[in-house]
């Protein structure tokens, strides 16, 4: 028998409502089961990748790379504020601070400082006290009262290692070091609700969605502080559904894990915060010293909104290149403070009316970002190759912060007279038949600069520039081998001084060599294997006969060079060599600076004739310790004497005449007066190599591509000399220059400039100094130049001839 089935249909209005009720129920249950599985397995897939990122920890420790210590003298101009400054800057802590610092501590009194290092100080535990009478430091005294000559004070940081390939710096710091105005701007214009939620703000979240959809574009940020560090651990910044929903999942487990407080102390020390040169920067450790020059501790209200503000977009918001922009986003920070409630509205007009108060310090002078590169490389060929930064090193250099920014200063507010004259050789160069210029596609480049510093009686590298822009290009010119030029010269003129200590005289000379003594100056051809290298003077002048010293002092070409011929080629290029102009050869042209050599080794190889004939190698690191203060290594500069002392002082004095009356003499057109001595250098390059009695410095200015820049050494790099010279004699560790002290076996002597002998009371009017071997002073004298100089015996007994 058929049955028949009657499907029950609703016949009232609660009977639809109760079957969409239940349909709406089974479509939430099973999205909600649709989510919790899909969630729960990138919960657990993800929580496997999280725990192995928490297993390591979150942060690099960084190496940190510090200045050489500052040595403090009696007659320096210090004032005890000063050395307070830069005892607290290097971590020590003042008597009565909660917590004593493992560096060090100091007590302070109205004329005095006492330095007492701690455990972990870079010095052995011997304190100092440091005496100051109207900002000028009196005297020092040990712990047991007795006078000390200098004391050292703790060295200061200069930065960090960078991370990885992007190059990242951050300098690390605990949510309580992290001031209170900082976080409540960060929190008013990032995350208003940070300490209340759960990790993710559901309701910002909705809103942000909805938008986006209505848009079809994902821009609206609903992120909250969590969310940005679990994207910045965890994940790349692309905007996508699948990515957002990780990015929740991983929340939830940091939420899970960690404090609000340690999670705000992540993010503070994760957030990126800009670019500065090559170097991204990283954390509020770290901007807060590229943007301010300061400790985090120690930003104020207005600083601290600005550096919330830029966390938004910090390329947009580069203080640097739109400071309008970043004042117009403080103060938008500073308003949404007082919303919040953490500061009032008082507060906020009187942080808006500040400026950004921005460091004028670049990256190269702050961080001297070329030295640090050389210590990486030393660090790697001294230690091999390991991980400095996990390991947390310090490392101790030999570079002193105040020449450097003294350096920097320098190349950056003088190079500009370099590129003057580059556009006017390139206008002239491109000028039309009527004298107005043409139109080219020829490129228009400038030169590139380096500049190298360094105690020519330690050999440690005091400061060093390696281009003009290390953001523009990390390149480091201080390294790069050029020709060196006329800056050469001065190591013949010193292997014709040898021949005369020696007792050698010159082949066709019948005197010892001096500084009076005759060189040719006319044009001459050499044969060089199988060809003919005829040399020309500058501008094409020459001169018959001109004395050693004005040839130097005019930095006359075929002169040196027949100088050369007469002491020998090989003799020469040996002494280059051994002082570390490594490519010299024994050819006409290696005596006018045919050979390549790098600023750094120039550098080196002019403390010979700076520090009394004893070669010293230039040096960058000093000591490599862990962060406890335990020595892993440290490191001796070499040296070897190259030179009798009276050589190079010899030498030195023919260079002072360089400066003052010679090519050099520009350096004293632009200012700089101490005691000094140098040399021009000009080929495809310029040069200026010069020294004082405590700094020696070199400056090249060349073309990357090796071209001829066309600009003299006295026109391109001493100009950059002078400007470095005169901000480091300013100094007070550099302002006791002196004159040059003559050793035992050399006299002064005045010598006629008409003659170029002795000067007698006859012609005593018009004269220069100039300094001899004993032995090598002429018997004749202005008045009587042709003196009988046959010895006694020869005299009595009728020997010889009377010379002229």
């Amino acid at each position: 028998m058929a049955l028949k089935v009657r499907i029950a249909r609703p016949t009232t209005r609660q009977g639809w409502s109760s079957l969409i009720l239940r349909a709406a129920l089974a479509c939430v249950a099973l999205v909600a089961l649709f989510v919790f599985a899909v969630g729960g397995y990138y919960y657990f897939r993800y929580q496997g990748i999280v725990d192995a990122r928490l297993k390591q920890p979150l942060f690099a420790t960084t190496a940190k790379i510090y200045a050489a210590p500052r040595e403090v003298r009696p007659g320096q101009k210090l004032s005890r504020a000063a050395i307070v400054n830069e005892l607290r800057s290097a971590g020590y802590t003042g008597d009565g601070t909660a917590k004593d610092s493992p560096l060090g501590t100091f007590t302070e009194t109205a004329n005095s400082v006492t330095v007492h290092p701690g455990p972990q100080s870079y010095h052995a535990q011997d304190g100092a006290t440091i005496h100051f009478d109207n900002g000028v430091v009196q005297s020092l005294t040990d712990d047991r009262g007795q006078a000390l000559s200098s004391y050292e004070l703790e060295p200061l940081l200069i930065t960090g290692l960078s991370e990885g390939a992007n190059r990242t710096k951050r300098r690390l710091i605990t949510y309580d070091e992290i001031p209170q105005n900082l976080v409540h701007a960060v929190l008013a214009i990032e995350d208003r609700q940070f300490f209340e939620h759960n990790g993710v703000n559901f309701w910002r979240f909705f809103v942000a969605a909805t938008r986006d959809v209505r848009s079809g574009r994902y821009k609206e940020g609903s992120s909250t502080l969590t969310m940005q560090l679990a994207r910045g651990f965890f994940l790349s910044p692309e905007k996508r559904i699948k990515r957002k929903l990780i990015e929740i999942v991983i929340t939830f487990q940091l939420e899970h894990r960690f404090s609000k407080k340690q999670i705000f102390e992540m993010y503070a020390n994760q957030i990126n915060l800009g670019q500065q040169g090559s170097f991204a920067i990283n954390g509020f450790g770290e901007a807060s010293q590229a943007y301010f020059g300061k400790d985090v501790k120690e930003l104020n209200l207005a600083e601290s909104a600005m550096l919330a503000g830029i966390i938004q977009r910090p390329n947009y918001f580069n203080p640097y290149r739109h400071p309008e922009r970043v004042m117009e986003r403080r103060n938008l920070v500073l308003d949404s403070m007082v919303e919040t409630g953490a500061i009032t509205k008082e507060q906020a007009e009187r942080a808006k009316d500040e400026p950004l108060h921005l460091s004028q310090q670049s990256v190269d002078a702050s961080d001297a970002p070329y030295f640090v590169d050389l210590v990486r490389d030393q660090l790697n060929q001294k230690l091999g190759e390991r991980d400095f930064n996990r390991e947390g090193l310090h490392i101790y250099t030999s570079l002193d912060p105040d020449l450097q920014r003294a350096a920097t200063s320098a190349v950056e507010n003088t190079v500009h007279v370099v590129d003057e004259q580059v556009d006017k050789l390139y206008a002239r160069r491109h000028r039309g038949k009527n004298g107005k210029p043409e139109e080219t596609t020829e490129p228009h480049t400038y030169p590139q600069v380096a500049l190298v510093a360094l105690n020519p009686h330690t050999g440690q590298v005091l400061a060093l520039v390696g281009g003009r822009s290390y953001g523009l290009s990390q390149l480091n010119h201080a390294i790069s081998a050029r020709p060196t030029g006329s800056i050469f010269k001065p190591f013949v003129y010193a292997a014709a001084f040898n021949t005369a200590v020696a007792g050698t005289q010159l082949p066709g000379h019948d005197e010892l060599f001096s500084p009076i003594t005759m060189l040719s100056d006319e044009q001459t051809t050499y044969d060089v294997g199988n060809q003919e290298y005829t040399p020309r003077n500058f501008e094409g002048e020459y001169h018959e006969q001109v004395t050693a010293r004005f040839a130097l002092q005019k930095s006359l070409n075929n002169a040196t060079i027949g100088l050369a011929s007469l002491v020998g080629f090989d003799q020469v290029a040996a002494l280059a060599r051994s002082a570390g102009v490594k490519s010299a050869r024994g050819t006409p042209a290696m005596a006018i600076g045919a050979y390549d050599a790098t600023p750094l080794e120039m550098a080196g190889a002019y403390t010979i004739f700076a520090n009394g004939g004893l070669k010293l190698e230039p040096w960058m690191v000093a000591s490599v310790r862990t962060p406890s203060g335990d020595v892993i290594t440290d490191y001796s500069p070499t040296s070897k004497q190259i030179l009798d002392p009276r050589v190079a002082y010899l030498t030195t004095n023919m260079l002072e005449n360089v400066i003052n009356h010679g090519t050099g003499f520009p350096v004293r057109a632009r200012g700089f007066t101490a005691p000094a001595a140098g040399k021009t250098g000009t080929s495809h390059d310029a040069w200026f190599a010069g020294y004082t009695s405590n700094l020696l410095c070199i400056v090249w200015v060349g073309n990357d591509d090796y071209t001829d820049i066309k600009i003299q050494g006295a026109d391109a790099a001493a100009p950059i000399w002078a400007e470095f010279m005169k901000k480091a004699v300013a100094l007070p560790q550099y302002s006791d220059t002196h004159e040059f002290n003559a050793p035992e076996g050399v006299q002064l002597v005045q010598v006629d400039k008409t003659t170029n002998l002795p000067a007698d009371s006859t012609c005593e009017s018009d004269t220069y100094t100039a300094a001899f071997l004993d032995g090598t002073v002429p018997a004749q004298t202005c008045s009587h130049p042709n003196t009988d100089k046959r010895n006694f015996l020869q005299r009595i007994f009728g020997l010889g001839e009377k010379k002229p």
